[in-house]
């Protein structure tokens, strides 16, 4: 079973800035605002949902490449990807276009004032979901707005089975948008903040949007993750983080243990706790793309954190 993933590729630069943002910026005077904030900390880091989707999936030992367009100032990531045997074929470069970018900022009150630069994203829409390339499985996530509907209308054309994972790129649909995915995807996966927008926007339950798909996925942080799927809700328990050291890009890594729970064909039971604790190694280390593991040793773990093998 193979996967296209298709999603955004970006750089993320984050700077720590040693201070607090509130003793800078003046309420009274935000109207004219012109700080300047000395950062001694800084990384980048490779990123965006289809690349870190991609990565985990591989550590996962699952099948599956990423589908987007990158920008001029792709090659350090594209020896990343290299690095780490995760397929190319299907990017496409924009020559007049950086990668997209995003300028996190972080106070030591854990704010962030956050710049981002689409970029080579708004081209997302020029990549054509291929229907006779072997693909069985697909994931939409936050990528450019037309690239996301194009590419959700282009599954369903094929008959290929999705997940829509709209993610930060929720807020650009409306009610009637968000239910013309649910008609086409098999799966929706959302965070329960995400969730209740969707119920604001559509007036579906839950129950109701489930009932139009295979499943809803509803994760809920640290509290685990709700699966909707044939009438009954599972509930999925959290796996045990050994260190909270950044929660960005857990969702990433979550979706790639679903990718990979269905591509095996467990129940749902299992594709749960798999995604759990795919998102809790990567909560284990600051950034994206920098936690490690083995497929044995993530059964040895999945098996002293839930009790049983992972089959």
């Amino acid at each position: 079973m193979s996967a296209l993933i298709c999603g955004s590729f970006a750089y993320d630069t984050i700077m720590v800035y040693t201070g607090h943002f509130k003793n800078e910026i003046l309420p009274d005077r935000v109207h004219m605002l012109n700080v300047s904030f000395l950062v001694p900390e800084m990384r980048r880091e490779f990123g965006g949902c289809a690349g870190n989707i991609a990565y985990s999936l591989k550590l996962l030992g699952g099948d599956g490449e990423p589908m987007g367009t990158v920008g001029k100032d792709f090659d350090d990531y594209a020896a990343w990807m290299d690095k780490h045997g995760i397929s190319r074929d299907r990017l496409k470069q924009i020559d007049d276009a950086y990668t997209a970018q995003a300028y996190i900022t972080t106070d030591l009150d854990d704010n962030q004032i956050t710049a981002f630069h689409p970029g080579a994203m708004n081209h997302a829409h020029e990549q054509t979901v291929p229907a006779n390339a072997g693909i069985d499985l697909g994931i939409v996530s936050p990528d450019g707005k037309d690239g996301m509907v194009a590419h959700a209308e282009q599954f369903a054309e094929a008959g290929i089975d999705f997940i829509f994972d709209p993610g930060q790129g929720l807020p650009m649909f409306n009610g009637d948008e968000l239910n013309r995915f649910i008609d086409q995807a098999s799966y929706l996966t959302v965070n329960d903040y995400e969730a209740s927008l969707i119920t604001d926007r559509t007036g579906l339950t839950h129950e109701q949007m489930a009932a139009r798909l295979k499943a809803l996925i509803v994760t809920r942080g640290g509290e685990g993750s709700l699966i909707y799927t044939g009438g009954r809700k599972i509930e999925v328990p959290a796996a045990q983080a050994t260190a909270l050291a950044d929660p960005t890009g857990c969702g990433d890594a979550y979706r790639a243990g679903l990718i990979y729970g269905l591509q095996q064909g467990m129940d749902w039971e299992t594709i749960g706790r798999v995604a759990s604790l795919a998102g809790t190694i990567k909560i284990e280390r600051p950034g994206t793309q920098n936690h490690h593991f083995t497929l044995d040793s993530f059964k040895e773990r999945y098996k002293h954190e839930f009790g049983q093998d992972m089959v």
